[in-house]
């Protein structure tokens, strides 16, 4: 298997995953408090929402590069 077929697997995949969940959450330490024996810290959730375009356009890069590649070589 190729270079070319793995990249067009993965973006054939990452779209998919795009398009299922819509996008994807994080936790992010932002506040660190150190007073004496007292530590404190504030933890923020952030979520990535992934455009319906951007699934579909990986998708469809992916399917490009596998018919392309499967007629030239």
């Amino acid at each position: 298997m190729n270079a070319v077929k793995i990249v067009a697997v993965i973006l054939i995949a990452a779209g998919t995953l795009g398009l299922v969940y819509g996008g994807f959450s994080y936790t992010k330490e932002t506040h660190k408090v150190d007073v004496g024996p007292i530590n404190m810290s504030v933890e923020e959730k952030e979520r990535v929402n992934v455009p319906v375009w951007a699934g579909i356009g990986a998708i469809a890069l992916g399917a490009a590069l596998l018919l392309f590649r499967s007629k030239n070589g």
